[in-house]
């Protein structure tokens, strides 16, 4: 796709992933609405677009909050006819047991992760629909394919985001609008300045830079692929979990049940 004069909604803009991801589609020359709870973050990116001569919007809103998000819709309708990319990436974790987490702290991360994009996609998709054309990238992760200890929640959150995604594409089909998840693994951004996760190392040496993950976005909002796995390789670990599970399931499990357990006795 041509993405020049394109608009681009993106959320979880202010930092990380959307940050990037506002960059690059930028420099292909597409229109950018910035959409986070941080104006402050906000407006400054939107003051580093501007050496890429396209139109800005921002929009302060908390996508948990279905009544923000209707208005955030109508600001965007007042300055673009519609929207050609929808980008859902507003997302966070808060690490713990489930025995350990309150009920706040895993709707919490429902709300924001899979409602959030719910109430994105309910708003955006009839003028999609209506013009025959668009696209929706859901930003999950590789822990849509497997339930870790310590981010129980999280994943299901975004097991969630997989599987609604899944059931959407089957519904439009012939109706000229796609929908791509991007599953990476860790990213190297503020998703671990939460205090949940002060006892554990931030990155791993594998963990990718969220300019990557930019990239592959870049390329989901053009893409006939449901998911696409970052880096690629980890979709092999992917299709041994579904194949082999009685044999990959209690490696992975153990792995991470120790790290869980190493921050309970710290």
């Amino acid at each position: 796709m041509n993405f020049k004069n394109k608009v681009v909604l993106i959320t979880g803009a202010s930092s990380g992933i959307g940050k990037e991801s506002a960059i690059e589609f930028a420099k292909m020359g597409a229109n950018i609405i910035l959409v986070a709870r941080r104006k402050d973050k906000l407006e400054q990116i939107a003051n580093e677009l501007k050496k890429f001569h396209v139109l800005t919007l921002i929009c302060q809103c908390d996508v948990s909050k279905k009544d923000q998000v209707k208005e955030m819709t109508q600001s965007v309708f007042e300055k673009f006819d519609s929207i050609d990319i929808l980008v859902n990436n507003a997302g966070f974790a808060i690490y713990g047991s489930v025995s350990d987490l309150s009920i706040q702290d895993i709707e919490s991360q429902m709300e924001t992760n899979y409602f959030g994009m719910v109430y994105c996609i309910k708003e955006f998709l009839p003028s999609m629909l209506k013009k025959k054309s668009g696209h929706i990238v859901n930003v999950a992760s590789v822990a849509a394919s497997f339930g870790l200890p310590g981010i129980a929640s999280y994943c299901a959150s975004k097991f969630a985001m997989l599987g609604f995604s899944e059931g959407l594409k089957h519904e439009l089909k012939d109706t000229g609008v796609g929908i791509t998840v991007v599953s990476p693994i860790m990213v190297r951004t503020n998703f671990f300045d939460h205090s949940s996760f002060e006892k554990m190392p931030k990155y791993s040496p594998t963990s990718l830079n969220p300019k990557t993950v930019a990239k592959s976005i870049i390329k989901a909002a053009n893409s006939s692929r449901l998911e696409i796995v970052v880096p690629s390789v980890v979709r092999g670990a992917i299709w041994m979990k579904s194949s082999f599970p009685f044999f990959i399931n209690p490696i992975i499990g153990k792995s991470f049940k120790k790290q869980l357990d190493s921050t309970k006795k710290n």
